[in-house]
C-alpha cells in the first residue's frame, strides 16, 4: 500500500508539459485539471520565465493568471496578466513581436512555470532580444568581473540579427522617409528581389577574387544578407524561423 501511495506521489510530481501542437497535447489532463496542480501565489498568480527553444537565451519574466493560462495553452501564443493594467495581454499583440509556445513545464514545486517558445522578434520593450540584456550586476565575482562587462566581441550573432529584424519591421511599419529601407519597401517585392539576385552576383565575384583580400566579399555578404532580411519581412516569413530551420538541418 506504502509503495502505491509513493508512486502516486511521485507521478503527481512529475513536470507538467505541453507540446507545441495543443490539439495533441502529450498530457491527458485538463485545463481544470493542470490549473488544479500548480501552486498559485495567494492573488492567483504564478511566474513564467521565457526562454527561446533555438538560442535557450532567457527572454523575460512575466506573470499569468488561470485565464492566461488557459489562453496561452489554447492558441500557442504566450499570453500573460498584466498586474498594473489588471487584464490579460498578448505578447507582442501590438508590435508582432509574439511568441509560440513549443514547450511549457513548471519547477520542482510547481509554484514556477518556464515556456519554451520560438519568438517573432524582441522579447524587451527597448527593442533588446531579452529584457535581461542591458542587465546591471548586482554581484559579480572577482575572478568574473571581466567575463561581466560588455564586450562586442561577444555580442551573439542571433541576437544582433533580432535586433536588425526589428529595425526592418519598424521601418515596413513606419515608412521613415530618407530610408534606403523605406524605399525598398515602397518599390515593392520585385525591387527587393532584384537587389537579392544583385547581390548575390556580387558575392560571388568577390570569391572568385579572393586573393584580393577578404574584405570586399564580407562586405558583400553583408549587404545579402541584409537584403534578405528586407526580403522576409515584407513576406512576413521570421528570422527565427529561418534559424529553427537551420538547427532542424544541423546534425553533429
Amino acid at each position: 500500500m506504502q509503495e502505491k501511495q509513493e508512486a502516486q506521489e511521485m507521478r503527481e510530481n512529475q513536470k507538467l508539459q505541453v507540446t507545441n501542437d495543443i490539439s495533441e497535447r502529450k498530457l491527458s489532463l485538463s485545463d481544470i485539471e493542470i490549473t488544479d496542480r500548480l501552486k498559485w501565489s495567494s492573488d492567483g498568480l504564478i511566474p513564467c520565465i521565457v526562454v527561446d527553444q533555438s538560442s535557450k537565451q532567457v527572454l523575460m519574466l512575466a506573470y499569468m493568471n488561470s485565464d492566461a493560462l488557459s489562453q496561452t495553452l489554447d492558441t500557442n501564443v504566450m499570453t500573460f496578466y498584466s498586474r498594473s493594467r489588471a487584464e490579460l495581454w498578448v505578447k507582442g499583440k501590438t508590435s508582432g513581436n509574439t511568441q509560440k509556445l513549443v514547450r511549457l513545464s513548471t519547477d520542482c514545486d510547481r509554484d514556477t512555470l518556464i515556456a519554451y517558445v520560438t519568438p517573432e522578434g524582441p522579447a524587451c520593450h527597448t527593442g533588446a532580444v531579452s529584457c535581461f540584456e542591458t542587465h546591471e550586476d548586482i554581484y559579480c565575482s572577482q575572478e568574473n568581473l571581466s567575463e561581466s562587462l560588455p564586450n562586442n566581441d561577444s555580442y551573439s550573432m542571433p541576437t544582433f540579427l533580432y535586433e536588425l529584424e526589428s529595425v526592418i519591421k519598424e521601418r515596413y511599419n513606419e515608412r521613415k522617409e530618407g530610408s534606403y529601407t523605406t524605399y525598398l519597401f515602397n518599390s515593392g517585392v520585385d525591387k527587393i528581389l532584384k537587389k537579392v539576385g544583385e547581390e548575390a552576383s556580387e558575392v560571388i565575384i568577390a570569391a572568385k577574387n579572393i586573393e584580393k583580400g577578404s574584405k570586399e566579399l564580407i562586405s558583400e555578404v553583408a549587404d545579402l544578407t541584409y537584403h534578405v532580411m528586407t526580403l522576409l519581412v515584407q513576406t512576413g516569413v521570421s528570422v527565427s524561423s529561418v534559424l529553427e530551420e537551420l538547427k532542424h538541418r544541423h546534425k553533429v
